[in-house]
């Protein structure tokens, strides 16, 4: 008998590892598909007959799909059951990335983008709480943890593959190549991912009302304040290296931030149902410790690369950490509070951009680290202020939600 129920514990406590990597995957192929153009703009812009500055907005379209669709999707979207929702995102990155493959004209090709983008913004409004319904509320933490892994792996990976992909069997091809990928996660979902019910009318909360509800607004604060940070280095990874000579290396710099992230995702998963708002606390002060020190050791090869390792450590875990704070914080508004998420994460990859280059212009790469600190700082501050609701002490605690 006690045999018996040892078993049905440890089965209760088994995380769902195969449907949590089919999460993962999806992650993967938002970022990835992202991504891939950067790797293969000058083919992209040869094949369809535009400059590389014009070929290099397939990505903005792709980020503003993302930034416009998340909110009014996810809402339109809560009273359907989840697996039909995830399968649509699916389906979109299939179709869209299948006529980016064929398109031979430009403005389609930017058209599929930005409808790429949309399918985006609905899966990552929709991952996050898709793990944490799987399991008991004390896995949540390390549910999220591997439903995220995709994200620093594509990250690290994605555009060099990529790179390499269209190198040797073309552009076309490589978004191709995605596309089939498609296919496979689709049978992945139905086999092994479950499937849950959407909200029921008492539970939708209006977008206003989840705003309003205590610790959603400092949560998405610091969301904003750590990615501007991030972006702006991560977006001029290149001459900020080139301080130190690494200009001709910046493809091991940022392999070496992708692993070092995917440690950083191991940790935070350890620690996000047990110390998340100390982990929250150690990441950003550290990266503003951090940005400090490439402030003053911009021009050392060893100490960039040490540096850039630390930085992905910092880095790999927010994802994880930042959602769970902010769907905590939300409860039954999880979904939209995760879909303004989308917004802030992408509003910041934009701004980082616009801000590291006006920065790069005026002062040059040299005042990166300076701008870093600020903002990691500011995070801190709202963090750290954020006691009582947004970022609380101790363990995580609620009630069990797997099987909702």
């Amino acid at each position: 008998m006690e045999a018996a129920q040892s078993r049905r514990a440890a089965s209760a406590d088994r995380l769902p590892v195969a449907a949590l990597l089919a999460l993962a995957m999806t992650g993967f192929i938002c970022i990835a598909t992202e991504t891939l153009p950067a790797g293969l703009l000058p083919m992209i812009s040869g094949g369809l007959g535009v400059s590389g500055s014009m070929a290099g907005q397939t990505v903005t379209a792709y980020a503003l799909g993302s930034v416009l669709a998340a909110i009014p999707l996810t809402i339109a979207t809560r009273r359907w059951r989840r697996r039909s929702v995830l399968l649509l995102t699916i389906v979109g990155f299939l179709v869209f990335n299948t006529l980016t493959a064929l398109s031979a004209d430009f403005t389609l090709t930017l058209a599929a983008r930005f409808c790429a983008g949309m399918a985006a913004g609905l899966a990552w409004s929709l991952l996050a709480g898709y793990a944490r319904r799987m399991v008991a509320v004390h896995q949540q933490g390390r549910a999220m943890a591997i439903a995220m892994v995709g994200t620093p792996i594509a990250l690290s990976l994605g555009v060099p593959l990529g790179t390499w992909l269209g190198g040797a069997v073309g552009w076309r091809t490589a978004f191709g190549v995605m596309s089939l990928l498609c296919l496979v996660l689709i049978a992945w979902v139905l086999a092994k991912v479950p499937d849950y019910p959407g909200q029921a009318d008492r539970q939708r909360l209006p977008l206003r009302e989840v705003l309003a509800t205590p610790g959603v607004r400092p949560v998405l604060v610091t969301v904003i304040a750590w990615m501007l940070a991030h972006n702006i280095l991560y977006t001029y990874i290149a001459p900020f290296v080139a301080q130190a000579g690494l200009l001709d290396r910046v493809d091991l710099v940022l392999l070496v931030f992708g692993i070092a992230a995917l440690a950083g995702i191991w940790i935070a998963g350890r620690l996000v149902d047990s110390h998340l708002r100390a982990a929250v606390l150690a990441s950003l002060g550290g990266f503003a410790i951090l940005s400090l020190l490439f402030a003053w050791l911009a021009a050392a090869p060893l100490a960039v690369v040490a540096g850039v390792a630390a930085w992905g450590l910092s880095f790999g875990g927010a994802a994880t950490l930042l959602q769970t704070a902010l769907a905590d914080a939300a409860g039954d508004g999880a979904d939209v509070a995760l879909s303004m998420n989308v917004v802030a994460w992408n509003g910041a990859i934009a701004g980082g951009g616009l801000l590291g280059g006006f920065l790069l212009d005026r002062w040059g790469a040299a005042s990166f680290p300076w701008a870093t600190a600020v903002l990691a700082a500011a995070g801190f501050t709202v963090a750290w202020s954020s006691r009582r609701h947004g970022f609380r002490p101790g363990a995580r605690s609620g009630p069990a939600v797997a099987g909702h």
